[in-house]
């Protein structure tokens, strides 16, 4: 486990609404409840991609309630700076790339975060690997720069869609007392929960941390490679 040695500020950096909470979601209360402080920036907006064209405007109430879902969810996990932003839902590789590093780069100044939490390079959604790209980007290890560690998640229906599968996990952090906060949040996401056996339903999350778990000999876990650490 991470130990707190100074002032500890984590940013969790995500694509959509909800893949803070598959991705991180039972690792933030934890680390919250022990002192932590965290916030979490959403880029997209998470809805025009239903549509055959972007029809924002007539989308205006979807994107609304789904980003009162983000403040709630986020609450319920402890986090009290949420950021959204609205870049187009699935295509992110028809923004310039520069746009999304920019507004990193922005909250990354206001909270000054020494952990990031981000997405998998190798997911097959395209706003996941472009994010990855973008944090990694903006958090060049120049002198000065204030992020030590950086860490990928998975995040279900996303990462083990792709093939081949890269996700190797490194890191794997006890959530054993935070699994049932991670999923109360991930059920205020009304607008993203799935039935299962849909890998975003309860019972599919909370399987997928029973094994992560298993695997180092605790009852849940989540999983995540570890990008950087400079000590």
């Amino acid at each position: 486990m991470i130990k707190r040695e100074k002032r500890r500020d984590i940013l969790v950096v995500a694509a959509h609404p909800d893949d803070e909470i598959l991705g991180c979601g039972g690792t933030l209360a934890r680390l919250i409840k022990e002192g932590f402080n965290a916030a979490t920036l959403i880029l997209g907006e998470g809805i025009t991609s239903r549509d055959t064209k972007r029809r924002k405007k007539a989308r205006m109430d979807d994107i609304k309630r789904l980003q009162n879902e983000a403040h709630k969810a986020n609450d319920a996990i402890g986090v009290k700076k949420l950021f959204i932003y609205q870049f187009p839902d699935n295509r992110f590789d028809k923004t310039p790339l520069l746009d999304i590093i920019k507004v990193i780069e922005k909250v990354k100044d206001k909270i000054n975060p020494s952990i990031i939490y981000t997405h998998h390079w190798n997911d097959l959604n395209v706003d996941h690997r472009i994010v990855f790209k973008a944090v990694l980007t903006a958090c060049r290890p120049m002198r000065g720069e204030e992020t030590k560690e950086i860490y990928s998640f998975e995040t279900p229906s996303a990462t083990e869609w792709n093939y081949p599968n890269r996700f190797n996990p490194n890191v794997f952090i006890d959530i054993s007392e935070t699994i049932d906060r991670k999923i109360k949040a991930l059920k205020i996401y009304k607008t993203e929960y799935r039935n299962f056996p849909h890998p975003r339903s309860d019972k599919s999350v909370r399987n997928l941390a029973k094994l992560r778990g298993s695997v180092v000999g605790l009852s849940h876990a989540e999983a995540f490679e570890c990008v950087r650490v400079i000590r």
